[in-house]
């Protein structure tokens, strides 16, 4: 039995976060400098009583709609989000409620970002190919701008909201199309990309919500997301490289032979920076953030269904994919569609 993806579908909140709005409330930076930063023009934000299971439900009724699939066929659900509806109970346990799935499926969380997809098709790989299950639908669904204080400019102009569905499912004709997977982990990298209180460790307080400048001078609060991009990008320069290098040496081949790469759409400083750096072709590099922003966990998914779409994946196109981020954790594999 080999494990591969199905199908892919994602949704995108209504509400929307322009680079006009992003002007208006900081005049120093212009609309044109946004874009030309991040590649970014407007950015998805969920709604105020709009959180990551309404989001994940959504990309899974629309995957069913889409593809023919019912909630039945599903034996096993993935949630990954670092922004779940509860401490407890399990998000995926909700999700399995509201889409009528059986209750003979099985359903679990799991807290990661930027790679959360790559390790989510590792995860469904196993449930699959040691025949705990035949069809992993694989969500992933973050709502970030809820972490975001207004007057942080610096991670205003970066996040959005989003969730992606996948169907991962068993084959016994196919050959292994989920493979040379390559995970990484750095802990001592977690200061630079965190939301420090509001778990057991570090309570939220009134003098927690207090607005002060940080040591970047990015007005927020230690309630809201902090991240430094210098440093972030000093560890995905140094981490990514050798995340390819190993993973076409797990799958035995070479960059000549991969159709297409979908790398975690940061922002396309970062993702020029690492094509030049790895010397990918620039006709293989697939980049769509423009209309989403960074969705976290969702940006590959969300990636590989518009290359799916466009034509610039084809059935039967190896895809070289690789997330990275917070954590700070990596992973790689090689897909064929």
């Amino acid at each position: 039995m080999s494990a591969y993806i199905k199908a892919i579908s994602y949704y995108l909140p209504e509400n929307k976060l322009t680079n006009e709005d992003i002007n208006s409330q900081f005049p120093e930076w212009s609309i044109t400098k946004i874009a030309e930063k991040t590649g970014i023009s407007q950015r998805p934000i969920s709604a105020i009583d709009e959180f990551s299971s309404d989001m994940a439900v959504k990309a899974a009724q629309k995957l069913f709609e889409e593809n023919n699939i019912s909630p039945s066929d599903i034996d096993f659900i993935l949630l990954c989000t670092q922004s779940p509806d509860y401490y407890l109970p399990t998000t995926a346990c909700l999700i399995q409620d509201r889409l009528g799935i059986p209750t003979t499926a099985g359903a679990l969380d799991f807290n990661l970002g930027c790679s959360g997809y790559v390790y989510g098709l590792g995860l469904a790989k196993g449930l699959v190919e040691t025949e705990q299950a035949n069809n992993v639908l694989l969500l992933t669904s973050e709502t970030y701008s809820k972490f975001i204080y207004p007057q942080d400019k610096s991670v205003r102009t970066i996040f959005g909201d989003a969730a992606a569905a996948t169907l991962i499912s068993g084959d016994n004709d196919r050959k292994n199309s989920i493979k040379a997977l390559v995970y990484g982990t750095d802990g001592s990298g977690a200061q630079n990309l965190v939301v420090k209180t509001g778990g057991m460790r570090y309570a939220r307080t009134t003098e927690t919500a207090t607005a002060k400048y940080d040591e970047l001078g990015n007005l927020r609060t230690e309630d809201a997301l902090y991240m430094n991009g210098a440093e972030i990008f000093v560890f995905t320069l140094a981490s990514v490289p050798k995340l390819i290098t190993a993973v076409l040496q797990k799958a035995g081949t070479t960059i000549d032979d991969i159709d297409l790469v979908v790398f975690h759409q940061a922002n396309t400083y970062m993702l020029e920076a690492l094509r030049k750096k790895i010397a990918i072709p620039k006709e293989k590099f697939f980049v769509f953030l423009e209309n989403c922003g960074n969705t976290v966990s969702s940006t590959i998914p969300i990636a590989l269904s518009e290359a799916i779409k466009t034509g610039r994946a084809p059935k039967g196109s190896k895809v070289l994919i690789a997330g990275f981020g917070v954590g700070y954790s990596w992973g790689g594999a090689i897909i064929e569609l």
